[in-house]
C-alpha cells in the first residue's frame, strides 16, 4: 500500500487519553484510594554500608493501627530484580528487606498505617542502631572491596563479545588511537514517583496493581518470593506517569505483595521524589576505554573495548546492560575484528538498571566521542570517515546478531549534514573573546526486539469485532505515556476500516490477557504493532469467510470495506447477523514471533556556544535525523525525539548522581539534581527517513529509545570543537569546562 493512500497510518491522530489528561480526569494509582488499604512507607538506611545491630519499634507501634515489618520478619529469599522470566539465571543478591543495607536508601523495614501521615510519623519513631562499615564507591577499588559489601564472594560480573583476528588487525594498522570516556549515573526523572498496590483476593490470589513495564516480570518475582504458583499472582498494569526504564525492574512490588499477603489486607506503597531518587534505579555509570586500529585510507580494521559498569548496590539487570553495550558496537560501523571486554561491579550507591536505550547511550557516547577525537588527531574528515565505515543496508552483524535490515544511517548522515550546513558550520567561531561556537554530530543505532538474542520475543493478541461495528484489541502491552495504545489502534483501524475512535486497546492484566515479553528492547511498535496488524488481518479474513457463508455469496474485504457483489456491507450489521444466524463471534487470536530484528539508525547535529569564563554551554541549533521505516503517528514520533533530545542534553551537560567517599548521595531532590528545562531546550528540527522496513507494521520500526542515544556525544563533540579540547568526562559541567580552559592556557 502506498504511504499516501493510508487512512490512519502516518496521521496525527490525537491520543485516546489526551482529553482526560488535559482535564485532570486521567487517574494514577495515587489518585484512587483503595478501601481498607494500609498506607506503607519504607524505613530506608541512612548509611551506604552497614549492619543493623538493633531495631526498636516500641514507640512507633504505640500509634493506633500501625503495623511494622522489619527484616527480621521478612523472608530471606534472594532474587534479581532485573530478571523477567523464570530460568534466566540472573544472579540473585537482593531481598525485600535487609539487615545489611548496602546503599543509602536500602530497605530496612516497612511501616504501615491507615493514613500516610500516621505511617510516616511512626516510621520516624523507629530507632535503629547501625554498625557502619566502609563504603565501596570507587570503581577502581570495587572489585577488591567486594567482600565487605556482599558475602557471596562475587568480585565482578564479566562478559565479552569477540570475533575476527584482533591481533592481526592491530598488527596491520597504520594508526592506533585510544580514548577513555566516562558517563554518569542518571535519574530517570519521571513525573510519577514509584507506587504499588497489593490486594489479597479470594482463592489465595494476590493482585498487584503497578505502573510497570513488564507485568509478567513482576508476576515472576512475586511468585518467587511468596512461593506461590504464577497462576495465583495477578498483575494489572495501571496508568503510568512516565518511566524511561525506571519502572522496568521490580523495586517495591514484591515487598508490597508479601506484606499484603501476610496481613490479608490491601497495602499501598508510595514514594516521595527523594525516596525515588535514592532507593529505586538509575542509568548505570560507565568508564570505557576504546582503542581503534585504522589503515592508511581511514578504514577501521578492529576495535578493542575495556568497559567497566557500575551496578550500584545490587546486580539487578546491569550485567545485561553491559553485555547489550558490547553487542551494539558491531551494528553501526563495519568492524572486521572486535574484542569487547566488560565487567560489572557492585558499589555502595543507588542500584542501576534499565534506562532509555539500555546501554546504547553509554556505548555510543564512548565510541562517537572517540571517533571524533581520533579524526581530529589524525586529520581525517569526521563526516567522510564515518561514511566510509558505516554499515550499508542488509549487512550481517559480525557478532552473530540479526541482520541490520534496511539500514539508512548513511542517508541520515548525508541528509543531515546537508540540511544542517555542516561544511560551513564545522569551523569554530569566536565572539568577543570569551564566547566560542562550534558544531558537532554523532551517529547511532538501536534494535527492534529480542530476535536472535538469548531472550525469547513473542506477542499474543486477540481482536474481536463487535456487533455494533466497534472492536477490542486484547493486548498485553504497557502504555508508558508515549501513545502506544493509540498507535496500535491506528494499525487496527488501517487494516479493518473501523474508525479509530471505535477501537479499544487493552493493557496487561496477567489473569485475562495473553503473554507478552513486555515493554522493553524497543519492541512495542515493531513486534507488538506487527502482531496487531496480523491479528487484524486474521479477523477481517474470518469476517469475510463467515459473511460468505451467511449470504452464500463471495464476500471480500478490500481497503477497509466488506464488499459483496459490488455492494459495501455495514460491518456491525453483518457481525450481528453472523452471530444470530451462524452462532459465531468474530474474534481472531494470533501469536507473533518475529524472524527479524533490524536496526534503527539516527544522526544528530548541533551547534553550541561555550562561555569560557563561566563554563556555561548554550545550544543554538539542533537537528535530529532518524531512519524509522514508517511513522505510525508522526506527532508521537516527533514527541519521542523531543523528549530524547532533552534527556541526552541532560546527560551531556548537567545530570548526574554523585556520591561522596562515604557513599552519601549529593543529589536527593530536584534542587540538586539539575534537569534541562523548557527555557534551556533548543528549537529542534526533525527529519524522518521513511523507507519501509520489512517485518514491521506497514514498514515501521522503533524511535522511543534511539532518540536519546546520540545526543550526548553530539553535544560533547560540539563543545570540543568549539574549545579545541578533548573533554571525555561527562557531564560537562561548568566547573569541568573552566578547568579545561585553564589547562589550555598553561
Amino acid at each position: 500500500m502506498d504511504k499516501r493512500s493510508y487512512n490512519y497510518i502516518g496521521k496525527n491522530i490525537i491520543r485516546c487519553d489526551a482529553v482526560d489528561k488535559v482535564q485532570g480526569r486521567f487517574l494514577y494509582l495515587l489518585d484512587e484510594p483503595f478501601p481498607n488499604a494500609l498506607f506503607g512507607v519504607i524505613l530506608m538506611s541512612p548509611h551506604a554500608n552497614a549492619t543493623v545491630k538493633s531495631i526498636d519499634v516500641s514507640e512507633a507501634i504505640k500509634i493506633e493501627g500501625v503495623e511494622i515489618f522489619t527484616y527480621f520478619d521478612a523472608p530471606s529469599i534472594k532474587y534479581n530484580s532485573g530478571e523477567w522470566f523464570p530460568g534466566q539465571g540472573d544472579f540473585p543478591d537482593e531481598t525485600i528487606l535487609t539487615g545489611h543495607p548496602r546503599h543509602v536508601g536500602d530497605r530496612i523495614a516497612l511501616v504501615m498505617a491507615e493514613t500516610e501521615e500516621k505511617a510516616r510519623k511512626a516510621r520516624d519513631l523507629v530507632r535503629v542502631e547501625y554498625k557502619i562499615m566502609p563504603a565501596v564507591v570507587s570503581l577502581d577499588t570495587a572489585g577488591e572491596m567486594a567482600g565487605i559489601l556482599h558475602e557471596d564472594g562475587q568480585k565482578s560480573f564479566d562478559g565479552s563479545v569477540c570475533y575476527g583476528d584482533i591481533e592481526n588487525a592491530f598488527s596491520q594498522a597504520t594508526y592506533i588511537e585510544s580514548d577513555t570516556v566516562t558517563t554518569p549515573k542518571v535519574h530517570h526523572a519521571a513525573m510519577e514517583t514509584h507506587s504499588v498496590l497489593a490486594i489479597p483476593r479470594p482463592g489465595d490470589v494476590i493482585e498487584v496493581r503497578t505502573p510497570c513495564q513488564i507485568t509478567f516480570g513482576v508476576q515472576h518475582s512475586v511468585a518467587q518470593v511468596l512461593k506461590l504458583p504464577l497462576s495465583k499472582i495477578r498483575v494489572i498494569k495501571t496508568n503510568m506517569g512516565g518511566t524511561f526504564g525506571g519502572k522496568q525492574e521490580v523495586v517495591f512490588e514484591v515487598l508490597c505483595a508479601w506484606a499484603a499477603n501476610k496481613l490479608k489486607r490491601p497495602v499501598f506503597i508510595n514514594t516521595t521524589r527523594e525516596e525515588t531518587i535514592i532507593s529505586t534505579r538509575t542509568r548505570a555509570a560507565t568508564k570505557g576505554r576504546v582503542e581503534t586500529a585504522i589503515d592508511t585510507q581511514g578504514v577501521i580494521l578492529g576495535r578493542r573495548f575495556d568497559i567497566t559498569v557500575d551496578a550500584g548496590a545490587y546486580l539487578t539487570g546491569t550485567k545485561k546492560v553491559m553485555m547489550a553495550m558490547g553487542k551494539k558496537v558491531s551494528r553501526l560501523y563495519r568492524i572486521p575484528a572486535l574484542d569487547y571486554r566488560g565487567r560489572t561491579l557492585r558499589t555502595s550507591t543507588t542500584p542501576a538498571g534499565a534506562c532509555r536505550g539500555y546501554g546504547s547511550p553509554q556505548i555510543h557516547t564512548i565510541t562517537e566521542i572517540h571517533t571524533d577525537l581520533l579524526c581530529s588527531r589524525l586529520g581525517f574528515d569526521p563526516l567522510e570517515f564515518r561514511i566510509k565505515n558505516l554499515l550499508n543496508e542488509f549487512e550481517e552483524d559480525l557478532s552473530g546478531g540479526a541482520n541490520i535490515g534496511k539500514a539508512r544511517v548513511i542517508k541520515c548522515l548525508k541528509k543531515g549534514s546537508e540540511a544542517f550546513g555542516w561544511e560551513k558550520s564545522k569551523t569554530p567561531k569566536v565572539s568577543r573573546g570569551r564566547f566560542f561556537t562550534g558544531s558537532g554530530f554523532a551517529c547511532c543505532t538501536h534494535g527492534n526486539g529480542y530476535y536472535k538474542t538469548k531472550y525469547h520475543d513473542f506477542s499474543n493478541m486477540s481482536l474481536r469485532i463487535l456487533e455494533d461495528g466497534s472492536a477490542i484489541l486484547r493486548a498485553s502491552i504497557q502504555e508508558l505515556g508515549s501513545g502506544a495504545t493509540t498507535a496500535l489502534a491506528q494499525i487496527v483501524a488501517e487494516v479493518t476500516g473501523i474508525d479509530v475512535s471505535k477501537i479499544t486497546v487493552t493493557e496487561t492484566d496477567t489473569q485475562f490477557t495473553s503473554y507478552d515479553s513486555g515493554c522493553q528492547a524497543s519492541r512495542v511498535i515493531y513486534v507488538c504493532g506487527e502482531c496487531a496488524r496480523l491479528v487484524s488481518e486474521a479477523a477481517v479474513k474470518m469476517l469475510s469467510q463467515e459473511a460468505s457463508k451467511l449470504l452464500d455469496k463471495p464476500v471480500r474485504f478490500s481497503e477497509g470495506s466488506l464488499i459483496c457483489e459490488g455492494k459495501i456491507l455495514e460491518i456491525g450489521e453483518t457481525v450481528r447477523e453472523i452471530m444470530e444466524k451462524r452462532r459465531v463471534s468474530i474474534e481472531a487470536h494470533y501469536e507473533h514471533r518475529p524472524v527479524m530484528n533490524p536496526a534503527s539508525f539516527g544522526a544528530h547535529f548541533t551547534e553550541v556556544t561555550v562561555d569560557k569564563l563561566t563554563g556555561l554551554v548554550k545550544i543554538n541549533r539542533y537537528l535530529a535525523v532518524h531512519d524509522i521505516g514508517q511513522a505510525i503517528n508522526e506527532s508521537f514520533v516527533r514527541g519521542q525525539i523531543f523528549g530524547g533530545v532533552q534527556m541526552g542534553i541532560g546527560m551531556a551537560l548537567c545530570e548526574e548522581l554523585p556520591f561522596d567517599s562515604n557513599g552519601m548521595p549529593k543529589a536527593r531532590n530536584f534542587d540538586k539534581y539539575h534537569l534541562i528545562n523548557a527555557p534551556d531546550m533548543p528549537d529542534t528540527e526533525i527529519i524522518l527517513i521513511e523507507d519501509s522496513e520489512p517485518g514491521g507494521p506497514f514498514g515501521a520500526k522503533s524511535i522511543g529509545e534511539i532518540s536519546t542515544v546520540p545526543v550526548s556525544a553530539a553535544i560533547v563533540n560540539a563543545v570540543n570543537r568549539a574549545l579545541g579540547s578533548s573533554l571525555t568526562d561527562l557531564p560537562l559541567t561548568p566547573a569541568k569546562i573552566v578547568q579545561a580552559v585553564a589547562e589550555q592556557k598553561e
